[in-house]
C-alpha cells in the first residue's frame, strides 16, 4: 500500500503541495524519421558473423 492509502484528505493536499508531479520533459522531432534512419536504428546494416573452421569470419 501507497503512503497516501493511509493518509487523510488534509494531510494528501499538504502531500501534494509539497511535492508537485513531475511531467517528463516531450521529445519533438522536426522531420520525421526516413527510412534509413530506421534500418540504422534497428541494425540492419550491421555485419554477421559465422564460424568457419573455428575462426569467426565476417559476411
Amino acid at each position: 500500500m501507497r503512503l497516501k492509502d493511509h493518509l487523510n484528505h488534509e494531510q494528501r493536499k499538504q502531500l501534494e503541495k509539497l511535492m508537485p508531479r513531475k511531467k517528463p520533459p516531450s521529445i519533438k522531432r522536426d522531420k520525421p524519421m526516413s527510412r534509413k534512419d530506421w534500418e540504422n536504428l534497428m541494425g540492419m546494416n550491421r555485419d554477421t558473423y559465422k564460424r568457419v573452421r573455428g575462426a569467426i569470419r565476417r559476411k
